[in-house]
């Protein structure tokens, strides 16, 4: 799990640019301003990973970031907004981090072992980026889809490239990149937000590795095996 480093708009992150969703941002351009909208964000994350997105309000996030819930306002339009500005800072930090951690790996296997690594220790740090995207489900499918694509869009050359390379076997690499996601997601669901462990135990993430490696069809030196590839049918 290594998406590419990317850099998208400011407004794709959360990053300010003098309008955030159609709104003003007079105090956002100096320090002060970009730590009170920090500080909304961190409290908006917590809020509903707590309580979830019905549940949680304006007036909540305000109290939980020690503003006033006009202050809210400065810099969000509405709950709905600061969800999906949640989401999509999660997505652009946990991206962030895996693509840090597998910088420089010598193959892909090790980039995947790196990537997972990180994406764990993420998880458990983060937990609410399990819960939310549950929730964006329904409050912002649109937002839902763009966290799950921006992470393919990384992933899938990647993959390409270590297939070009021979260190994994020629296959779908848009499957393969879904179906390596899937084992991360499903995988710290269980064994960090349900069995609430502060860390991914090392047996488990070990496990997962070898299943890894077999999806991959690499060895321990990253090279690939050949084998007879089935093409899906368009």
């Amino acid at each position: 799990m290594t998406p590419a480093r990317d850099v998208e708009p400011a407004s794709k992150e959360g990053l300010a640019d003098g309008v955030e969703g159609g709104l003003p941002a007079p105090s956002r351009r100096n320090a002060r301003g970009e730590r009170t909208r920090a500080r909304l964000l961190e409290a908006a994350e917590a809020v509903f990973a707590d309580l979830g997105y019905h549940d949680a309000s304006v007036v909540r996030i305000a109290e939980h970031a020690g503003v006033a819930a006009g202050t809210f306002y400065l810099y969000f339009e509405s709950k709905q907004q600061v969800f999906e500005e949640v989401v999509r800072d999660l997505n652009h930090r946990v991206r962030k981090t895996m693509t840090q951690a597998s910088e420089g790996a010598p193959t892909r296997l090790e980039a995947e072992r790196r990537g997972f690594a990180a994406f764990f220790r993420f998880t458990a740090e983060h937990p609410a980026l399990y819960r939310l995207i549950r929730q964006a489900e329904f409050v912002s499918p649109e937002t839902l889809h763009y966290h799950y694509e921006r992470i393919i869009s990384g992933y899938v050359p990647q993959l390409e490239a270590a297939m070009a390379r021979g260190e994994i076997v020629p296959n779908d690499p848009t499957v393969l990149a879904w179906a390596l996601i899937a084992v991360g997601e499903m995988v710290g669901m269980k064994w960090i937000l349900w069995d609430d462990h502060r860390s991914m135990p090392p047996e488990v993430f070990d496990h997962v590795m070898r299943v890894v490696a077999l999806m991959l069809g690499a060895s321990e030196t990253g090279a690939g095996r050949a084998r007879p590839v089935r093409r899906r049918k368009s």
